[in-house]
């Protein structure tokens, strides 16, 4: 099946009441792995790269995308390309050329006048190239800086923002926090209900690693569309890693990264089961 565009798989989603499902990669076994799941859960999917990801791999997009890209390209369920939680200007100026079809510009840490005009001039920028275009209002907790636990996305600020920049996506702070290792979080389902209704475009929950099958369900029937997924899958990873390598005379990481992406394959399959369970299922 060909690689397929962000809007596509969200506006589909979108108009069948389900989530979808956006995974963070950050190793070609990720990307594999990722794309096996939603091939066993029969739902497209989204692999995206963060700029974190970026840094880590030497600041190249271009390797790791275009590895993503390859696998997406074998798969038999639709899958796009995403450049995440992107600060640096440079870094999403590459997103085109890099096989890309969307980008999270996140300006989150700055005020709200100078947020707007960063990110206005960012989707005019990603419009003119055909990329769907992420934004964030908010404050999302388990980060540094902007985002900081308590502060939640107001409705009526959402509608303006979302009228001023252009954006196509909107990731809000509703209870979730990144880089959680415990499901625990609480969502404000009646907040998100209200900013579905606030605002024309889909709604992006970050941070979800950290919140129950249950809150996840219920966030989608309120109004989230996009569900941002890394740490869970990096927990299952490092746990079967660390099981193998119990063994003192293994050494080929073959033995070792095999069982870790059957590992987190199984959790992207159930999660996308999870997210695509309150509409008509999992479209194949």
């Amino acid at each position: 099946m060909p690689l397929v565009s962000t809007r596509q798989i969200v506006d589909e989603a979108r108009g069948k009441g389900v989530g979808v499902g956006a995974f963070n990669v950050i190793t070609l076994e990720h990307a594999e792995a990722i794309v096996a799941g939603a091939e066993q859960a029969g739902a497209p999917v989204i692999l995206q790269i963060s700029e974190n990801a970026v840094k880590f791999h030497g600041g190249r997009l271009t390797p790791i995308a275009s590895a993503a890209a390859a696998v997406a390209r074998l798969a038999t369920v639709p899958v796009s390309l995403h450049l995440d939680h992107v600060e640096d200007t440079a870094l999403l100026h590459q997103a085109a050329d890099a096989g890309l079809s969307s980008v999270m510009f996140d300006a989150s840490k700055l005020d709200y006048e100078a947020n707007v005009a960063a990110t206005r001039a960012a989707a005019e920028w990603a419009h003119e190239r055909d990329l769907y275009l992420e934004a964030e209002l908010g404050e999302v907790g388990g980060k540094d800086g902007a985002h900081a636990p308590g502060v939640r996305t107001d409705p009526g600020e959402a509608a303006a923002y979302v009228a001023a920049t252009g954006v196509d996506a909107l990731a809000v702070a509703v209870g979730s926090s990144h880089a959680m290792t415990t499901r625990t979080a609480k969502l404000d389902h009646g907040l998100i209900a209200d900013l579905q209704a606030a605002v024309p475009v889909p709604l992006v929950l970050h941070g979800s690693s950290g919140v129950a099958d249950d809150e996840l369900r219920s966030a989608v029937a309120a109004g989230i569309v996009k569900v941002n997924i890394g740490t869970i899958l990096n927990v299952a990873f490092t746990s079967a890693v660390r099981d193998t390598l119990r063994d003192p005379d293994l050494v080929d990481p073959r033995k070792y990264l095999k069982p870790a992406r059957t590992e987190m394959s199984a959790v992207v399959q159930r999660l996308l089961t999870v997210l695509t369970s309150n509409g008509v299922g999992p479209a194949a």
